[in-house]
């Protein structure tokens, strides 16, 4: 079977699988050899410049062609006969609609699967579903049930009255994180108050985020590693009463590589969670290693 997977969640769902895609999307680079897989689409937007650009380049692209586009000719060379697609956020990665435009420009005989999780729960059964479309029942129900073991692991250690928490996964304009992670920070027995379980990550003013005063910040804007996030870490620490946040007078803000951990629906939300333990109790959990989380304060003086 000729697999295509057009956002890195879905290719990190099919390698877990057993099954190697025929090409993927510009950002697949999980697993290290799925980035050497030739790439049927591309960003209108530039994915190093600062949080403001890159906000007002989304904004032109939306009202233009797009922040994504398909690149005919590699989707036909690809020749597939499953094309993964999404469609939880079209800022995020190329959305289905596209992707059905495109196929049937090409007059393509494949199936177009559209994945669109709003939590752990959600990801689990896309995994099972994929297993079905690329007749690896066994292998995802394999890969689900080990899964489902490492969540439980955790949140049964975890107690019951946690901190309160904020994780942004955009800082210029302030977003807080949505979909899966207000349910994965509950269910490790935190508080998470400033968005409810599977709706949409929106925009806040920042008045918002200072009046729930979190005891926990976790800073993890979407599609940057940390390096990134530390580059442009002063939208954030600029604004006015930042240093008086408890999270920032108390040393519990982090950074977190929000490109691979936190904004991926696939099967590494389950790492996530288990790093996400170690930043709210880390004399209960391990901490997570210094390429996936570290503490603001080493650059924040």
């Amino acid at each position: 079977m000729r697999v295509v997977t057009l956002l890195p969640s879905a290719t990190e769902i099919a390698y877990a699988l057993g099954v190697e895609p025929v090409a993927t999307s510009h950002e697949c680079d999980w697993p290290p050899e799925a980035a050497d897989k030739p790439a049927v689409n591309y960003a209108n937007v530039d994915p190093d410049a600062s949080p403001d650009a890159i906000n007002e380049q989304v904004a032109t692209a939306e009202r233009g062609d797009g922040v994504y586009g398909i690149d005919l000719d590699a989707l036909e060379r690809a020749d597939p006969d499953v094309v993964v697609s999404q469609g939880v956020c079209d800022v995020c990665a190329v959305d289905s609609v596209l992707v059905e435009e495109a196929v049937d420009e090409l007059g393509l005989d494949c199936e177009v699967v559209t994945t669109d999780p709003h939590s752990l729960d959600d990801v689990f059964a896309d995994i099972e579903r994929l297993g079905r479309v690329f007749g690896r029942e066994e292998r995802a129900d394999e890969v689900v049930a080990g899964l489902r073991d490492r969540v439980d692991a955790v949140t049964e250690r975890a107690p019951a009255d946690g901190p309160s928490v904020a994780v942004l996964d955009w800082t210029d304009p302030v977003m807080v994180a949505g979909h899966w992670v207000p349910g994965m920070v509950t269910s490790l027995g935190a508080e998470y108050g400033l968005e409810e379980p599977g709706l949409d990550s929106k925009p806040r003013e920042w008045s918002e985020v200072r009046a729930y005063d979190p005891d926990v910040l976790v800073v993890a804007p979407c599609g940057y590693q940390l390096d990134q996030t530390f580059d442009h870490l002063d939208t954030l620490t600029d604004r006015e009463g930042w240093r008086d946040l408890t999270a920032v007078s108390e040393g519990r803000a982090y950074a977190m590589d929000g490109h691979h951990y936190v904004n991926r629906p696939g099967p590494r939300l389950v790492d996530t969670l288990e790093h996400l333990a170690g930043l709210l109790y880390p004399d209960s959990f391990e901490a997570p290693p210094e390429d996936v989380a570290r503490p603001l304060a080493r650059r924040v003086a």
